[in-house]
């Protein structure tokens, strides 16, 4: 857990951040410092704490009022120690005064022994009421920790002194407690992958691109040296830049590293993902030689991290074996939160001190790969090329049969239950992948989950049809032709919209286009077709007016074959190279 209880904790992988912007910060209440990974400000405090009093006696109480103005704050914690071990714990307890700004929180033993906020809205002021023990030590100094922003804070900022009875006065402490903090320095020239795979490992996006002359690199290289491994990570973003070490291909229980913007400057921390729950910020006492640059939109840092690091259990060691995450995404003030896309990830395990490689890495996991690229093949291909063979083809194999049936309905029925099959395959992966349902996927899952019914439901009902000759036979008909339009339909806005969720995220706009394109391309063939049977329907009515009845079999025997099967012909190479498109562009992401 962080140890912070203001505002958001930054989320590299998970949306949103959620952190402890609710108050209850339990574990910080010693330090009193927020885990944000950023330095407390060293100017002086624009907030202010006074009492009511300054003397008190056993079961006493004292209004303490914390406010600023006109700067409001975001978060707070307040306690009261003793002078004399102003870094034990707090001492007392407090009463609210108004119960929608200000909790209560049990630090140590004593229950509300410390105030904190109950939400990240602006406050002007919060009153409080500080309640005497019944054993107090002779001199009382409050504490607060104010948060402007999540990069803008003060730690343990020195209140005002209350004395018990006749107590010696003691002098006010004037300065705030500020943290020490690790220097970085400004980098003059950008990252080169002109040594990578010779002197350092590189895992870049796109595949080979050079950080020193594309702007649209992300790029993380490492090189061991002696005792020692020094990171360089960039890539273009407006807020955070970070990289994970991981003992699987799954968020949570890693070793993260972030290089944040904030302003012109770059923060730069390693941190800890516990679960798939949000990272905890550490101390950036790990790493040294830290230096970074902002230029064009793009963030570069490096620095320099022990193999081993014994006294930090959340670090990793170094001369072991760990798949890579390269992400990056927005920050405010300092917070980071989910990353614009999948993050991508090295195909393979990479011990960090072993010789130098150029890694391949994937922004897609491969279950959601094979998931995309099984639907496409149902919903584009076999569905497509089996309506068309139903609805137009009959009359080009009109006596020819394949194991009893005819052929037209034989290809029709392995087409159709082809997709089927697909479908239910594809239709598993996301939640083995998930390990459930996806409550970040929109209305992608919902569609899918209509088409899976409507494909299963249009199965079941082509088992079951009635004989041709029978009065139900029109019935199963339209039913037949509705659903399996629907669920066209419905298949083809699933595929809209999953081609943009993060876990497969198609380069766009090629991959709207591209889609788009093939659905006008396979209305245009079926309005070809139709227009071709309206066409032979008149001209065979204008020669036997009195043969109606049997025009649609008969006549669509003899003519127009030579029309439909280079029709038929078009389309499939068509609609193969369409496909094809995709599953190139899915191999690649």
């Amino acid at each position: 857990m962080l140890k912070l209880f203001l505002l958001l904790v930054p989320a590299i992988f998970l949306d949103p951040v959620n952190g402890y912007s609710n108050g209850k910060v339990t574990e910080s209440c010693r330090s009193m410092k927020p885990g944000h990974g950023h330095p407390s400000q060293s100017l002086p405090s624009p907030y202010t704490v006074t009492v009511d009093k300054s003397k008190f006696s056993a079961g006493d109480q004292i209004k303490v009022t914390l406010f600023g103005s006109p700067t409001t704050f975001k978060g707070f914690l307040i306690q009261a120690r003793d002078m004399a071990d102003p870094s034990g714990d707090a001492i007392g307890s407090f009463t609210l005064v108004d119960h929608y700004v200000s909790q209560l929180l049990n630090c140590g033993e004593i229950k509300g022994s410390a105030v904190s906020h109950t939400s990240k809205s602006g406050k002007l002021k919060v009153e409080v009421v500080w309640n005497v023990p019944s054993n107090p030590p002779p001199a009382v100094q409050f504490f607060a920790t104010v948060l402007q922003h999540y990069d803008t804070y003060w730690v343990k900022m020195p209140g005002p002194i209350i004395l018990m009875g006749n107590s010696t006065p003691v002098p006010t402490l004037t300065t705030s407690a500020v943290q020490p903090t690790t220097e970085s320095s400004v980098l003059r020239k950008p990252f080169s992958s002109k040594d990578c795979g010779s002197t350092k490992s590189c895992l870049r996006d796109p595949i080979g691109c050079d950080p020193e002359t594309d702007p649209k690199c992300y790029f993380l290289s490492f090189t061991s040296e002696e005792h020692s491994v020094v990171f360089e990570l960039s890539g273009p973003t407006e807020g955070y830049v970070s990289f994970a070490l991981s003992h699987d291909k799954w968020m949570g229980n890693d070793d993260v590293y972030l290089c944040v913007r904030t302003d012109e400057y770059v923060n730069i921390n390693p941190g800890y993902v516990t679960g798939r729950t949000h990272p905890t910020l550490d101390s950036q006492d790990t790493l040294t030689n830290m230096a970074w640059r902002l230029s064009d939109g793009v963030v570069q840092c490096m620095f320099r991290r022990e193999i081993r690091v014994p006294a930090d259990q959340d670090r990793f060691n170094l001369d072991r074996s760990y798949y890579i995450f390269l992400a990056d995404g927005k920050a405010e003030h300092g917070m980071v939160h989910k990353h614009h896309h999948q993050p991508l990830i090295s195909s393979e395990k990479k011990y960090i001190t072993s010789s130098p490689e150029n890694l391949n890495g994937s922004r897609s996991p491969f279950i959601i790969k094979v998931h995309g690229a099984l639907m496409l093949v149902a919903w584009m291909t076999t569905v497509s090329i089996g309506v068309i063979v139903a609805r137009f083809l009959k009359p080009l194999w009109p006596e020819s049969t394949l194991f009893g049936q005819k052929i037209w309905f034989q290809v029709h029925r392995i087409l159709m239950s082809s997709t089927v099959l697909l479908t239910c395959i594809a239709f598993t992966l996301p939640f083995v992948y998930r390990g459930g349902w996806s409550k970040h996927a929109g209305a992608h899952p919902f569609l899918g989950c209509t088409v899976m019914a409507l494909a299963v439901l249009q199965l079941v009902m082509a088992i079951f049809r009635p004989h041709p000759n029978t009065p139900r036979r029109m019935i199963f008909n339209w039913a037949h032709l509705g659903t399996g339009t629907i669920s066209r339909i419905i298949a083809v806005a699933a595929m809209f919209l999953g081609m943009d969720l993060p876990a497969l995220n198609l380069p766009e706009p090629w991959d709207t286009l591209l889609l788009s394109g093939f659905v006008t391309w396979h209305i245009l063939t079926e309005l070809l077709l139709e227009l071709h049977n309206l066409f032979i329907i008149r001209k065979a009515k204008n020669v036997k007016d009195d043969e109606v009845e049997i025009i649609d079999s008969a006549i669509g025997e003899t003519e127009g074959h030579m029309i439909k099967k280079i029709v038929l012909t078009v389309y499939i190479c068509g609609n193969i190279a369409f496909l094809s498109a995709f599953m190139a562009a899915i191999n690649c992401i």
